[in-house]
């Protein structure tokens, strides 16, 4: 059977949206298809991490999540119709050169993929709405999808990027094991709403008999997010009276203040974690791979960072001649994360962790991945794994310097050896961040391999798809 794409991504999500930009910046021939008939039109998924933006900085959606949202507003507590007080919702914390972004960033989740959809599309990727995947079906040479419309398309690989309730991972047999995080079902919602400022992301306290009632004002919209937690065993109401009977109950607010519900939804936090992540030439993502209470906005940024891992080792083998074994290091790396990050955010919703540094994703990596090469011996402040940090040397900037799908070698008080005409050099005579050595930077903005001197850095080269032959290794 003739191949139709080389990858096809099931679900138009930020995941499947993120994977398909980065692929379409490396030359891979890639297709979105998506269930439904449009974007998913709600605003759930709506905090953008300091590591996420950094991602977003490199495939050139930053200026555009920024220009069209916000910071987070202050809480403030509500008591009886008066303000009693303000809530820090996160613990603050200063930016630096190393680390640009240091703060959450709101972005309502239609609007993310809005952005990454428009970049998909300027970059000539291609989304196809209403195309339902009924069953899959691989052999040693591709995946082929079958639609419920009895068409079918086959790739060399398929990511399964749809959601919780993956057709996809259902329909290969992979389990998810988990927990439920709080039997007791949770409301929200996108509302249009007077008689509130938006200042501030207004919180009213359980009350006597209820539960309690949160209603933020969504940077850059007219829309507000009102997210509101039932007594186990309701079925929340969704409809437009439902949601004004709701809000007049909790707070000071009348029924005719809510003039409009734009999307609503109900779920149960709970987390769980797929039992693999690849299947032959089938990957999971996202919350098809893992799912997430939304507290300490984890979910969305992780996912999104399962592409950011992905993407780059697909063009390797697909467009650079990299060995099949290097998609091995996805779920390697990806699920140990996806567990970690699934253990922080049922932290915080329980209120054992504080939303601050530990949510910002910038102290993940991969000190233990396969992929990793570290040959100094007395290692400096950042070590092969770590995510490469920030920073200016011999005037140059780091994070301008590794935007693109290209790998980067930084050469800090050491001589750089030659490398393939794909890999960027940047040398200078310190930057204290790192310490001193040579420092290869993959596409994803993490260390891959770090020595004193170029030995083994041929190797690794070759093992993720660069023209080795070209290296030379100097002193």
């Amino acid at each position: 059977m003739t191949v139709s794409t080389d990858v096809l991504i099931v679900g138009a999500g930020p995941t499947g949206l993120a994977l398909g930009v980065d692929l379409a910046r490396r030359g891979v021939d890639a297709l979105v298809v998506e269930r439904a008939d449009r974007l998913f039109p709600g605003s759930r998924g709506k905090g953008i991490q300091p590591r996420t933006m950094e991602v977003f900085d490199d495939l050139g959606v930053l200026d555009a999540i920024r220009a069209a949202s916000g910071g987070y507003p202050v809480g403030m507590i509500w008591q009886d119709g008066r303000r009693a007080g303000e809530h820090q919702m996160f613990d603050p914390v200063e930016a630096t050169e190393d680390a640009p972004y240091n703060r959450p960033w709101m972005v309502p989740q239609w609007r993310t993929q809005e952005i990454l959809f428009a970049r998909l599309v300027e970059l000539g990727g291609r989304v196809e709405f209403g195309r339902e995947v009924a069953s899959v079906e691989q052999d040693p040479a591709g995946v082929t999808a079958h639609f419920a419309s009895g068409d079918q398309i086959r790739a060399r690989y398929l990511v399964a990027a749809d959601g919780g309730r993956s057709a996809v991972r259902r329909a290969l047999g992979i389990g998810m094991t988990g927990e439920t995080v709080d039997p007791s079902p949770t409301l929200v919602a996108d509302v249009r709403i007077t008689g509130l400022d938006r200042d501030n992301w207004h919180l009213f306290p359980p009350r006597e008999g209820e539960d309690y009632l949160a209603i933020c004002p969504l940077a850059g919209t007219e829309d507000f997010q009102l997210t509101a937690r039932f007594p186990e065993g309701t079925d929340p109401d969704l409809s437009l009276d439902g949601i004004r009977e709701l809000v007049a109950d909790r707070s000071h607010l009348a029924p005719d203040d809510v003039t409009e519900v734009r999307w609503a939804s109900d779920f149960r936090p709970r987390a769980a974690l797929a039992d693999r992540f690849r299947d032959g030439r089938v990957f999971l993502a996202g919350d098809a791979a893992h799912v997430h209470s939304p507290a300490g906005g984890q979910g969305l940024n992780t996912s999104v960072q399962d592409a950011y891992n992905l993407g780059w080792k697909l063009g390797a083998v697909l467009r650079e001649g990299a060995a099949e074994e290097l998609l091995d290091t996805y779920e390697e790396e990806r699920r140990a994360v996806a567990a970690e990050m699934l253990g922080l955010s049922t932290s915080v919703h329980r209120g054992e962790v504080r939303r601050g540094a530990a949510t910002h994703q910038l102290g993940l990596g991969y000190r233990d991945s396969t992929l990793t090469r570290e040959t100094r011996d007395a290692p400096g402040p950042v070590r092969a794994g770590d995510r490469a940090p920030d920073g200016t040397l011999d005037g140059v900037r780091l994070f301008d310097a590794f935007r693109g799908p290209h790998w980067t070698l930084l050469a800090i008080g050491a001589p750089a050896p030659r490398v393939p005409e794909s890999v960027r050099v940047v040398g200078g005579a310190g930057l204290g961040t790192y310490g001193t050595g040579l420092f290869l930077v993959r596409p994803d903005g993490y260390v891959g391999w770090a020595g004193d001197r170029a030995a083994g850095l041929t190797d690794y080269l070759a093992r993720v798809g660069q023209a080795a032959q070209n290296v030379s290794l100097g002193t």
